[in-house]
Order: structure tokens, then sequence, then C-alpha cells
């Protein structure tokens, strides 16, 4: 009886959930609804930056940069993302060839499931960013992120990164003081567009920007990412280096 009773309880729980990510009631009357499946149809190994040029490298930053791709090179160095699959760090991970989906739940939080290596961002909405001091103590590859709502957009604020990842397949580097900010709204009803700012002091002159944009897919499910096996033909996605 009482495993009956916690089977009801939870299946209760469930409901809710779906009940509140179908009404968008948790996150106000005026919040788009930015939940499905989405898909980059263009894939570049190396960032472009909003208005075009070159990464604005400081001193320190062109020399970490120059270190990365010769390591790559010879392989003194690993691009752990690619063959350990750990995530990828922002903002290489809006930059990947594989589908990801927006979940506007549980109430209270946005959740980004990428297929690729199956990372998840947790969007903590309407909440600050934990202190300098927790940060610093737990970071992750993707960093702590809070959100809100300004109208169609959702603004994301990340902070809190390791700094053993990439700005891009190239080895492009980013600092432990790496903050963004995210601003992603639909431009069409199916396509999605995430602008990014990014702000790393140390090895970057001044703050730069980059511009993603996807298509939404509702015939496509997140398949499973196993580091060693076969995935999802992405050879349709532009700029993807067939084999």
């Amino acid at each position: 009886m009482e495993d009956h009773r916690l089977c009801a309880c939870a299946a209760a729980t469930l409901a809710a959930l779906l009940a509140v990510s179908v009404s968008g009631s948790a996150f106000g009357a005026d919040a788009p609804d930015l939940s499905g499946i989405y898909w980059a149809t263009q894939y570049n190994a190396k960032i472009q930056l909003v208005g075009g040029g070159e990464l604005p490298l400081t001193a320190a930053g062109k020399a970490a940069y120059d270190k990365n791709i010769a390591g790559l090179k010879d392989g003194s160095l690993t691009d752990n993302a690619r063959k350990f699959c750990v995530p990828d760090g922002l903002p290489r991970v809006l930059a990947n060839p594989y589908p990801f989906e927006i979940i506007q739940a549980p109430p209270g939080q946005v959740t980004i499931i990428y297929e690729l290596s199956h990372q998840v961002r947790m969007i903590a909405l309407d909440k600050p960013l934990p202190s300098e001091e927790d940060l610093l103590v737990l970071p992750f590859f993707n960093g702590h992120s809070v959100g809100h709502f300004e109208g169609d957009t959702l603004v994301v604020e990340s902070a809190g990164f390791k700094e053993n990842s990439f700005v891009d397949a190239t080895g492009a580097p980013h600092t432990d003081e790496l903050r963004t900010l995210e601003r992603i709204r639909k431009v069409s009803p199916t396509q999605l567009e995430d602008v990014i700012t990014i702000h790393d002091p140390d090895y970057y002159s001044r703050d730069w920007q980059a511009r993603f944009v996807y298509t939404q897919r509702n015939d496509v499910r997140i398949e499973d990412y196993v580091c060693g096996e076969p995935h999802r033909d992405i050879s349709g996605v532009a700029g993807v280096r067939r084999p």
C-alpha cells in the first residue's frame, strides 16, 4: 500500500510540473514561450564576432591563445570537451552542431538540455548570482546562471566558470573571471536568437559579442550521446567537416 501511495504522489508531482510547463503560469502571463527543441543551421569552429573582426585579445590573452593552438597541434594539450565529453563551457556550447531543448520548468527555472555530452544548464529566474566566494569555491564548466524576462527576451547572466575550457573549438582562452550576458528571444515563430556578451578583462581588451541563430525542430527528439560511440548525423549542418 505504501508503494502505491508513493507512486501516486510522484505521479501527481510530475503532473503538476507538466501543467506548469504547459501553462507557463510560473513565469507570468507576459512571459514568452521559448520551450522547444532547436538546432543550429550553421557551425563555425572559430567564433564569429558581431560586427566581424578578430578577438580583441590582450597581450596575456594572445599568449594564452598561441599556447593553446600550439598545444592542440602538437598533442601536448587535450581538448577535453571532445576527448572526455566534459561540458564545453560558454560560449562554445552555443556553437555546437547538435540539437538542444529549452524547458520552462520546474517553477522559477529555465532548463536547457544539450544533446552534445548531455550538458544541462539550470537558469534560476529572478534570483541573484551566488556570492563571489561561492563562485570561486564551486565553479562549473558552463558557469552558474540566473535570468529574468525583459519583454520577449530571456536575459541570462552567468559567472563562476572553470577556466580549463575553451571559448571555441580553436582553443580561444578565458580566465575564471569570465562573465557572460545572454539575450535569448524568438526572432520569428520558428527561429531563436542568442546574443552573448563576453566580459573577461584579463584576456580581452573590451567586451565583445557573438550571435547564434537556431531553427525550432518539432520533428526532432534529443538522443543519447556517449563518448566513443556513433552519434546523430550532423552532416546537414553547414560548416560541419565531412568525414
